[in-house]
């Protein structure tokens, strides 16, 4: 076996592909450089300090969408349904996340609207490890063209269909992987990513074939380092979010016959209420009781029904972003149970991914030997993983096995919404908060509970601000809670787990 030394040394010398840590997206931002302190001063004061970050990305959006490729991305898109073919979103952890929950949103929205109820499936997702590493990361995955080439050809994109390719850092191979596999098949294929195109066209040879293709519309959305250094999670993901969305929002207004939006006024006016000091206090006022309930050695079970995934997309990458246990399996007694898990109060675990995905699971169920002609590394050919859709139905996030959340005494049952939520949700909660030590509400939107953060949201088909309200506040209470507890130092990741390239460098 080689030491790490051996192993260290190799990577010096033969993987300089992904010696990234020069990229800006992995650098620490001026504006949080001492969010510790921040945090220790005041939990409010830390609130503030990481708000700032996100209006890089209101400087970005100011552009992007007064931009010709913004225009084409929008054209394009109207163009691909109209035709009957697909728009399909590609991403890798919480780009990967994003890509679900972006088809999510569009299949909701069609289903929401009867005029629209036919397009729902024209839209589709390629998370890079299948929907399993939407609760739980695969490890090197991301690393590999290769696997990124084989989902897209499982997904059968066809010419006609269209690719919207999303990578925090521009050169995520899986991701690359599929726009590849998409541009050989004849679709219309679009990349967004967050460092500056020139700085990737001169360093990485991955990036600057896809940058260079003129077949490839680039979005660069480059909007400064994260609030925590190298968690593209945060602003990266959120740029994503906004102008991916705002794009398919598009078209569903243009289909519907609704009024266009104006997205950097309607972003601009989200922060504006976020930073708000009733809003900025219940915020801090929430991230206090989840600090003090870890501390206590409790856990938080966050209980929602349409904004579940918006959960998963935060809680997934809290695991390896504060090396925190991951989510564990039903019938696993052995690993440590995660801090915080999501539920739904009322249905089974195949019913919440069937509610929320709004098409049956999409899962890998390759073989070794698959795996082999893939050329996976020896590790994985000698003992693949099991991320089939059986093996993800084993993460209980339904109304089963709720006592394996109530055990230290000290567990929170919490009620997260979004605007009002359904008498029969709230019913569902109150009779299973009743079994946990304490229970509390995190809601955003115009109405009471123990924590509000208070929003108006304008009327959207495919609800974009009020998830971004949710990823916003999700991330703000996240990163804030490991700061107060010592995992976050200045604003870098100091409990980091180690599960790709990248962060090896």
């Amino acid at each position: 076996m080689q030491t790490p030394a051996v192993k260290a040394q190799h990577f010096l010398q033969n993987e300089k592909q992904f010696h990234l840590g020069f990229l800006p997206t992995e650098q620490s931002n001026l504006l949080t450089a001492n969010l510790d302190k921040e945090f220790a001063s005041s939990t409010a004061a830390g609130v503030r300090n990481l708000q700032l970050v996100d209006r890089n990305v209101l400087e970005m959006a100011e552009k992007i969408f007064l931009s010709a490729k913004f225009d084409q991305l929008k054209s394009t898109a109207l163009k691909t349904i109209k035709n009957g073919n697909r728009i399909i979103f590609s991403g890798c952890g919480a780009t990967g996340r994003l890509s679900i929950l972006l088809e999510s949103m569009w299949r909701s929205a069609c289903l929401r609207d009867r005029q629209l109820e036919k397009y729902a499936d024209q839209a589709a997702s390629i998370m890079t490890g299948g929907d399993y590493a939407l609760v739980k990361s695969v490890e090197f995955f991301e690393d590999y063209q290769s696997f990124g080439r084989r989902q897209a050809e499982e997904l059968e994109i066809a010419p006609g269909d269209m690719l919207i390719a999303i990578t925090e850092g521009g050169e995520t191979s899986s991701v690359l992987g599929t726009l590849f596999e998409s541009l050989d098949r004849g679709a219309s294929c679009f990349l967004l990513f967050n460092n500056p195109a020139d700085i990737l066209v001169e360093h990485l040879e991955r990036s600057r074939k896809a940058i260079c293709d003129p077949r490839v519309c680039v979005l660069d959305l480059y909007c400064g380092p994260m609030a925590i250094a190298g968690s593209t999670r945060m602003q990266a993901t959120t740029s994503e979010q906004l102008v991916a969305g705002a794009a398919v929002e598009y078209v569903l207004h243009e289909l519907a016959g609704k009024p266009q939006l104006d997205y950097p006024l309607e972003y601009r006016r989200l922060l504006d209420q976020l930073e708000e000091e009733k809003c900025v206090y219940a915020i801090a006022d929430y991230i206090d009781l989840e600090v003090e309930t870890y501390r206590n050695k409790g856990y938080i079970t966050y209980f929602s029904n349409e904004y579940l995934l918006d959960i998963f997309t935060d809680t997934t990458e809290r695991s390896p972003t504060f090396m925190l246990p991951p989510f564990r399996k039903c019938g696993d007694e052995t690993s440590p149970r995660p801090w915080a898990f999501v539920k739904h109060p009322l249905l089974t675990t195949q019913e919440v991914w069937q509610q929320n995905l709004k098409r049956p699971l999409r899962c890998l169920e390759w073989s070794v030997e698959d795996y082999i002609s893939l050329g996976a590394p020896a590790s994985v050919q000698s003992d693949p993983p099991q991320i089939n859709g059986e093996e993800l139905c084993k993460f209980q996030v339904g109304n089963e096995n709720i006592g394996d959340r109530i055990v230290s005494g000290n567990d929170v049952a919490v009620l997260f919404s979004l605007g009002e939520e359904e008498s029969s949700i709230t019913a569902a909660f109150r009779n299973t908060a009743e079994k946990f030590s304490r229970s509390t509400s995190l809601t955003i939107g115009n109405r009471t509970g123990d924590h509000v953060i208070n929003c108006t949201f304008p009327d959207g088909s495919l609800k974009l601000m009020e998830h971004l309200a949710a990823k916003l506040v999700l991330n703000t209470i996240s990163t804030g809670t490991m700061t107060c507890l010592g995992r976050v130092t200045g604003n870098w990741m100091s409990f980091v787990a180690v599960s790709n390239k990248k962060l090896i460098d």
